[in-house]
């Protein structure tokens, strides 16, 4: 098979095939203006017989539409970015659209103004933001209304300038929480991420709980998102004998603590429980298999989209399209030494 019959079918293909104009082609693909219906029947048939699709770039050349939906992350390796990423790219792609990502990996305003401008300059039809940090939501609080742009996040936000999708994880936290007491245990400690607007739904989530059951309310320990983290800060509570549960702010921390706490000779969970929150893919993997929350960031990414593609269309989406993630209870997690579970 020679290379010219590799290659995929282009528009003047299925004019060549159908016996019309490369622009009737066009007026039929776009409906732009009325074809008559004996051309119509021919390039249909055209492009089914050469099994034609036409691509994001060829409709906007045909259409004068963007084709090109823009993303805007601070980081595309994380797993809560990389997987909202894959749901936003797969919705996008399912809908004709190509996405454009642009990081930011600055706090510096400077950089954030760049990226808008350079998001802007493509002519994209739509921009998705996403807000897991402080540079995220400076983004999309700066971010012009012109264009159309739906915000996401992990937490809830009392304001917001766009349409919004979110995992409520001030809710989820509440229920693991909830968990650790019910099975026994005075208090739960927070091993915490970065806070983003000054707060983090899941620290709330943490620390209302705790104040609704009359819990004593322990200090939060504040770490970064890498294992490395959670293993430096969490050795000061492995070295704190009334520490016995940990609710971490994700999986990744939840690992770093449990090397800590075999360090300072105490098991998991006999001694101390332990909640990550997430569910990486290694969370179920690991020994003792840990106790998380499940977050569907990949689901967050395609309904950010939906809400994208609504704004897109009609000029009106739902302000808010929130979901509330699951605990998985695992084997970190149990009743505190001679502690039956309430």
């Amino acid at each position: 098979m020679n290379n010219a019959s590799q290659r995929r079918p282009v528009i003047a293909d299925v004019a060549r095939v159908a016996g019309v104009s490369v622009p009737t082609v066009s007026r039929v693909l776009t409906g732009s203006v009325p074809v008559s219906e004996e051309k119509r029947a021919l390039v249909h048939a055209a492009i089914e017989e050469l099994r034609y699709r036409p691509n994001a770039a060829a409709r906007a050349l045909v259409s004068g539409n963007p084709s090109m939906i823009g993303v805007v992350a601070i980081d595309t390796t994380r797993y809560g970015y990389s997987q909202t990423l894959r749901g936003i790219e797969a919705a996008a792609r399912d809908a004709g659209y190509v996405v454009v990502i642009v990081v930011v990996d600055s706090t510096d305003p400077r950089d954030q103004e760049a990226a808008i401008d350079m998001l802007l300059g493509q002519a994209v039809a739509g921009v998705i933001i996403i807000e897991f940090d402080p540079v995220g939501v400076a983004v999309a609080d700066a971010f012009p209304m012109t264009t159309p742009a739906v915000a996401v996040g992990t937490a809830r936000r009392r304001s917001s300038r766009h349409p919004r999708s979110y995992l409520d994880d001030q809710a989820a936290a509440t229920v693991a929480t909830r968990y650790l007491l019910d099975l026994g245990h005075r208090t739960v400690h927070h091993l915490a991420i970065p806070l983003t607007t000054g707060r983090v739904g899941r620290a709330i989530g943490w620390q209302r709980a705790l104040a609704a059951a009359g819990a004593p309310v322990p200090p939060r320990v504040d770490a970064a998102y890498d294992p490395a983290s959670g293993y430096e800060v969490g050795k000061v509570l492995a070295g704190d004998p009334e520490v016995t549960a940990v609710l971490c702010g994700n999986d990744e921390l939840a690992i770093g603590l449990m090397r800590a706490l075999s360090e300072a000779g105490r098991s998991v969970p006999g001694d101390v429980s332990v909640v990550g929150f997430d569910d990486q893919p290694f969370a179920a993997m690991w020994t003792p298999s840990l106790t998380t929350v499940v977050q569907d960031f990949d689901r967050l990414g395609r309904r950010a989209f939906a809400q994208l593609d609504a704004l897109m269309r009609t000029g009106t989406a739902p302000r808010v399209s929130h979901e509330m993630p699951r605990l998985v209870i695992r084997e970190s997690s149990g009743p505190p030494p001679g502690v039956s579970p309430r």
